[in-house]
């Protein structure tokens, strides 16, 4: 939620935002006209109580004091209602945006501001993933969809091993305090190197805690599956339930930054992505992933996110996967987000780079709407929040299977991981 009393001062600055991620600017005029409102109703209800409690004292009743009573019983519930809707078209505001953000309609105006890693040239015709996890009997699409339907599949033998060598690979790196400090350092020097904390979250999130995350709006609730006995969501992700957290809480300026990495399994409807990505574990409607969120100050909330993109890419670099580094425009990226940053992998099996990671930088947007503050050099503010993704467990499995393949069928460990799996490469199914 936006800093209403800023509003007030810079509607242009808010409707420029508001038209820049592709909504609709006149909220800010609807958000303005409800507040002029509230303020009226507020002052009419404030003076008829001062009257009321001045006749009260006088310990006189007369038909006055009456009137007041049968205007306060129609003024204060049209007040509470205004408040309902002032607060409902509040919600509908997006954040404002970094001066480092390009402004554009959609993802073809994202840019790639940097890369890494050498794209392989293969002396043969490299398969994509499914055919790959076929060969290796390591992906199963076919049973999935008997199962559970479309968008769903099994990971087997060396590909489910996997799974969990890339959770204890981010794991383990997340909570190593002189790997951190390396990544750190390169953002400022003497950065805090604090370790994340590991956490397994909830996977279940009320419903008025994921619209208090931004998450959850009539727009984007066809993307949630909603247990309608129980009245909870699934969430998209870890996030959902790392950021509320410390709802209605303070945070201690010395205890800052707090950083979790949590690992859940995230669930969406992909209501939007019909027809697209449809082969293989791209885009299903489960996947895991291990997840960053941060709380700092406002001071640090901007450097926490060049951080959070440095250990995205120290991941990345540890697997040897070439990925570039793209500035996510105003069209594509998040109403939450101030600035938004996302990763992708090269991908042979496509030929293109594929989005692997995301990094967004909230401020206080969900803060506010949380109420969760922290408390630094004697004053209290809302919190600056950050989160990120540490492994998109299917999307990198992806990527190492068909950067590592080889001409057999078979599929070569990146390094980091051979320790957790017990071996250097997964050999092809002999039929």
């Amino acid at each position: 939620m936006v800093n209403l009393n800023d509003l007030r001062e810079n509607p242009d600055r808010y409707k420029k935002a508001t038209a820049d991620k592709q909504m609709d600017p006149l909220v800010v005029d609807k958000v303005l006209e409800l507040d002029t409102k509230k303020r009226e109703l507020q002052t009419k209800i404030q003076e008829l109580q001062a009257r009321r409690n001045a006749i009260a004292r006088e310990k006189a009743r007369n038909e006055a004091g009456r009137e007041i009573k049968e205007l306060l019983k129609t003024l204060e519930p049209e007040l509470k209602l205004v408040e309902v809707e002032l607060q409902t078209y509040l919600y509908k505001i997006p954040n404002l945006i970094h001066e480092s953000v390009v402004i554009g309609k959609d993802e073809s105006e994202n840019v790639a501001i940097r890369k890494w890693g050498t794209i392989r040239k293969f002396d043969f015709e490299p398969l994509d993933h499914v055919s790959l996890g076929e060969k290796i009997g390591g992906i199963d699409i076919e049973r999935a969809a008997k199962v559970s339907g479309t968008r769903f599949g099994y990971l087997t033998g060396d590909v489910a091993l996997m799974e969990f060598a890339l959770v204890m690979h981010a794991f383990t790196a997340l909570t190593d305090e002189s790997v951190l400090k390396t990544i750190a350092n390169k953002v400022k020097k003497g950065y805090s190197s604090k370790p994340f904390i590991p956490v397994v979250p909830p996977v279940f999130v009320k419903p008025e805690v994921f619209t208090k995350m931004a998450r959850l709006s009539p727009e984007t609730e066809i993307e949630r599956y909603h247990m309608e006995r129980d009245d909870v969501y699934l969430v998209g992700s870890a996030e959902h339930t790392l950021g509320p957290m410390f709802m209605d809480e303070v945070l201690e300026g010395k205890n800052l930054p707090v950083r979790y990495v949590g690992f859940s399994t995230a669930f969406r409807r992909e209501a939007g992505a019909y027809g697209k990505d449809t082969r293989g574990i791209l885009r299903v409607h489960q996947f895991d992933k291990v997840e960053m969120e941060s709380f700092t100050s406002s001071e640090n909330g901007l450097m926490e996110q060049d951080f959070i993109v440095g250990v995205q890419e120290y991941l990345l670099q540890s697997l040897e996967i070439p990925y570039q580094v793209v500035l996510i425009c105003t069209g594509d990226m998040g109403g939450p987000d101030f600035r938004q940053i996302d990763m992708e992998a090269w991908l042979p099996g496509q030929d293109k780079y594929r989005e692997v990671m995301t990094s967004d930088y909230m401020t206080d947007y969900q803060s506010r709407r949380l109420n969760t503050k922290v408390r630094v050099s004697g004053k209290t503010e809302f919190a600056h929040m950050n989160d990120a993704t540490a492994i998109a467990i299917g999307r990198t499995i992806i990527a190492i299977l068909e950067n590592y393949q080889q001409q057999d069928g078979s599929v070569v460990i990146p390094k980091v991981l051979q320790k957790w799996m017990g071996k250097e490469k997964i050999e092809a199914v002999k039929k």
